[in-house]
């Protein structure tokens, strides 16, 4: 790749650098928490963990592990700093996202550390692009002190068929219930809409269901303005493994295959938007 060659002279003094040989490994994941303007990049030895938020009620990660970069290498135990997610994603598409079979955009991002820009060096077909983003201060992100001990419920299913239920249910519906129970509807989802309530039920012993563990009964509701960005990376996703603690919060974790076929995880948190009474069930 060009690119391998081309910073050879300053590299020693980058604190990260990260290559793909295909850019749209980066472009896609980020377009799937892309709903505010701003993202925080929290770079270890593990990898990118990408963080995107809202009104302390909305947090979306994307991981992408260090092993899916041709070359990750870092100088600092962590690496951190907020940018312009849009303007990083215009920059990553600037050759306009070729879908071209075999024709791909190389990608080396570099950064030198607090206060510096974040470079990108971008080549497609022998043509190089250099971009440089400003960099800001990073905000400290919300702990939504998410701990697998405290998870109640926990279902995994097939993507397809959470697309689909999102397709039949009434969207003008201010809110998404989820029932999830050791006993029957096992797992349902409800909205209360303009045409009235629509329930899709789950059996735990259904072909779409591949993980279903679930303790008590818990009934939940989210603001559907809150879960609509996370559609984004249902669409992308294989898999989704759904989980309710026990304050009600709600894990989203996606599984997304990228181009290449390697795994990457897109995971959203959720705080509830109301207890629901026995009475409402």
């Amino acid at each position: 790749m060009p690119l391998s060659t081309q910073l050879e002279a300053g590299e020693e003094q980058y604190v990260l650098i990260a290559s793909l040989d295909n850019a749209r490994n980066l472009s896609n994941i980020l377009k799937a928490i892309q709903f505010k303007d701003h993202a925080t990049f929290l770079a270890t030895s593990n990898g990118i963990k990408v963080t995107v938020e809202d009104s302390k009620c909305l947090q979306a990660n994307a991981f992408i592990q260090a092993e899916i970069f041709q070359e990750f290498s870092i100088q600092e135990d962590s690496v951190m700093f907020r940018v312009n997610l849009a303007v990083l994603l215009d920059c990553l598409t600037i050759f306009g996202g070729s879908a071209v079979p075999g024709v791909t955009t190389a990608l080396k991002m570099c950064y030198n550390g607090y206060g510096y820009p974040l470079t990108l060096f971008l080549e497609e077909g022998g043509v190089v692009t250099v971009c440089k983003i400003k960099t800001q201060e990073p905000e400290e992100t919300l702990d939504f002190d998410f701990c697998s001990t405290n998870v109640i419920n926990k279902v995994i299913l097939q993507s397809d068929s959470l697309r689909e239920a999102f397709s039949e249910l009434d969207m003008t519906s201010e809110v998404l219930q989820i029932t999830m129970s050791p006993d029957k509807p096992y797992f349902r989802l409800s909205t209360f809409g303009n045409s009235g309530s629509a329930h899709c039920d789950y059996p735990k012993d259904s072909d779409m269901m591949e993980v279903f563990q679930c303790t008590q009964t818990q009934t939940n509701r989210y603001k559907m303005s809150l879960l609509k960005p996370s559609t984004k990376a249902l669409s992308l996703s294989c898999k989704v493994s759904i989980r309710t603690d026990n304050r009600g919060f709600l894990s989203l974790q996606y599984m997304v295959r990228n181009d290449d076929g390697q795994i990457c995880f897109i995971e959203y948190f959720c705080c509830p938007d109301e207890e629901v009474g026995e009475q409402e069930q």
